[in-house]
């Protein structure tokens, strides 16, 4: 399991993704969240999450180029997501969006490309875009957002290369035991969004309880939790404190026990869209 936050899984391409990462969902372009990406890398984090709906690729591009000058690190040593957008799918639509978003992010590849929500008729003709974009050397990995199993089943009856990731909304209140199950015996990495449910769970008693008993916040257990079930987490913050308090999660485990109770509070309560019944 994850040692360190530099600790990486190999997909099913190959490619080595880090377990741990930052997202940056709502953050607007500026020189907060510049400062977010430098604080991050110097705090060793590796991989960056953003999509071309958050408005905010210009920063994160110029967070990564600062963060590379001051760290010494190399492009390569890092990992970037972005995301297409639902009114930007379709072929020529996809491939238009991906140079898009590498243009404002000022990169010449991305690491991880997805397709941000399975919008009904439109998902075959994105994913062969995808699969061009991968096939052409564009991009090193692509995988899929706010997938259900239905979503992923029918992609892969016509797909020929499988999606390396879903990202999922994934949280102790959601803890989607079916599509784990499915991703698993297909090879698919799970990923989190929203880990923390925006803060909601952050004064839940048997969080706080299982987080006294290890000395740690109830983010930090919540972060750990994702990562003993095998699941990349991409937790957002923009304050140097916060950031480098989310990644303080490889000195302790979780016993059998926690994760027993941690799984027990599942609602299947969703905090963001649900991917059968979204008008986006």
């Amino acid at each position: 399991m994850t040692q360190s936050i530099q600790s990486r899984t190999t997909l099913n391409n190959g490619i080595a993704m880090p377990w741990f990462g930052l997202g940056v969902f709502k953050v607007e372009e500026g020189e907060e969240l510049v400062q977010a990406i430098r604080s991050a890398v110097k705090r060793g984090y590796r991989s960056i999450d953003t999509a071309a709906i958050y408005g905010n690729e210009a920063s994160v591009g110029q967070g990564i180029r600062e963060a590379l000058a001051e760290s010494g690190l190399t492009r390569d040593q890092l990992f970037i997501t972005s995301k297409v957008w639902t009114a930007d799918m379709g072929y020529e639509e996809t491939l238009a969006a991906y140079e898009t978003s590498l243009a404002k992010l000022g990169l010449d590849y991305l690491d991880l490309y997805l397709i941000h929500w399975p919008v009904a008729g439109k998902i075959n003709d994105t994913w062969r875009a995808m699969e061009k974009l991968y096939q052409d050397g564009r991009v090193k990995a692509i995988g899929v957002s706010n997938f259900q199993v239905h979503h992923l089943e029918s992609l892969m009856e016509t797909a020929e290369i499988k999606p390396v990731v879903n990202q999922v909304e994934f949280h102790p209140l959601l803890v989607q035991e079916e599509l784990r199950a499915f991703a698993k015996a297909q090879d698919i990495q799970l990923e989190a969004w929203s880990p923390l449910m925006q803060g909601m769970l952050l004064d839940h008693p048997v969080l706080q309880t299982i987080a006294e008993s290890h000395g740690k916040s109830v983010a930090q257990i919540i972060l750990r939790w994702d990562l003993q079930h095998g699941v990349i987490t991409i937790p957002k913050s923009t304050k140097d404190h916060r950031i480098a308090e989310n990644a303080d999660v490889f000195d302790f485990a979780l016993s059998d026990e926690d994760m027993r109770r941690i799984d027990a509070l599942n609602e299947n309560r969703r905090v963001g869209p649900d991917p059968d019944n979204f008008d986006f």
